[in-house]
């Protein structure tokens, strides 16, 4: 029997009238589809723009408010506009215990690590110009993602993912590099004096990539994210461990704005950012964020007035071709599709 297709009916030869017919309800029936893909794809695109003022404005709150404080401060903003939400749609709440267990599990501990060692990094660093070297680290995930999304996704790459990968990372280095590499000193003694922030902040980046990764691989095509559940959770945690520990606390009106700020753009990104991860093009989203350390970078040295060195616009040139190389290196198809 000829096989039926949309409501039972016939697959008629090419040309005629019932295939041309059938043929235009399936392009109206996949358009839905294709729009919410590319929503989702914008969505994380514009997670990115928001997530370039987090360094500067993450690192102006530690030094009035310390580390911990100032974490704990953004996201109970960010923890109260997550609670509000459930409230407003409880729906949503009940939907969140829905999904795979792995993925709350696993999802959950990578993001409330990430938030934790992010702010510690960026906290601890000695100076303005250190906290900077700490998200340039950070933004080393980008890169992660992509080779992440090549083993545990299962995509198809090309041999310039290799050259394209060094090729961003050593842009990224470039960017705000001191006078000489040498003076990273990211070895020997990784865990020791001054290093300590700049372990932070790869330890981020790898979190982040894995978190990214695995949000797509566990919870991909659902309805929504836990994002609100993990907001509050680091809240709940961050906060007894600044209260455990003496920090400035500086309330200033500047302070209190700028967690504010900082704690609604959370928010709000890391909502876009998980739409991103389940219902986006992962790949594209991911080689547009290799721009995050220059839009970064940017907003930092002027929010916190820091002179960058010359090399920030050849670093620029190597972010955007190592990104577009890499990109275009990694399939979107999978070589097994089997479910995860």
């Amino acid at each position: 029997m000829t096989p039926l297709l949309l409501g039972q009916e016939p697959v008629q030869p090419m040309g005629s009238p019932g295939a041309n017919g059938t043929a235009v309800r399936a392009l109206r029936m996949e358009e839905p589809v294709m729009q919410q893909y590319r929503w989702a794809t914008g969505a994380g695109l514009a997670a990115v723009v928001l997530w370039s003022t987090t360094v500067a404005l993450a690192r102006s709150v530690s030094e009035q408010l310390g580390p911990l404080t100032g974490a704990a401060a953004v996201h109970a903003v960010a923890g109260t506009a997550a609670v509000l939400s459930f409230l407003a749609r409880p729906n949503r709440f009940r939907a969140v215990w829905l999904l795979p267990p792995k993925y709350l599990v696993g999802c959950g501990v990578l993001f409330v690590a990430y938030m934790i060692l992010l702010y510690l990094g960026l906290g601890l660093a000695e100076n303005r110009q250190q906290a900077l070297e700490v998200g340039l680290l950070n933004y080393l995930w980008p890169v992660l993602t992509l080779l992440f999304s090549a083993i545990l996704l299962r995509r198809k790459t090309r041999w310039t993912l290799l050259p394209g990968t060094l090729l961003a990372m050593f842009g990224i280095a470039l960017v705000l590099a001191p006078e000489s590499l040498s003076e990273w000193q990211l070895a020997p003694s990784l865990l020791g004096g001054n290093n300590t922030p700049r372990v932070l902040g790869a330890l981020a980046a790898v979190t982040w990539a894995l978190y990214s990764v695995l949000t797509h691989r566990w919870a991909e095509a659902k309805a929504q994210g836990a994002v609100d559940l993990f907001l509050i959770l680091t809240a709940g945690l961050v906060l007894p461990m600044a209260l455990a520990i003496a920090e400035p606390r500086d309330w200033s009106p500047r302070a209190v704005g700028e967690a504010a700020a900082l704690g609604v753009a959370t928010y709000v990104a890391y909502q876009l950012w998980d739409i991103a991860m389940r219902r986006g093009n992962v790949l594209l989203v991911a080689a547009a964020s290799y721009l995050t350390p220059l839009l970064s970078t940017l907003a930092s040295c002027a929010y916190l007035a820091v002179v960058p060195a010359p090399r920030l616009w050849w670093g620029c040139l190597l972010l955007v071709t190592g990104s577009v190389t890499s990109w275009l290196a990694v399939s979107a198809r999978r070589e097994d599709a089997s479910p995860g």
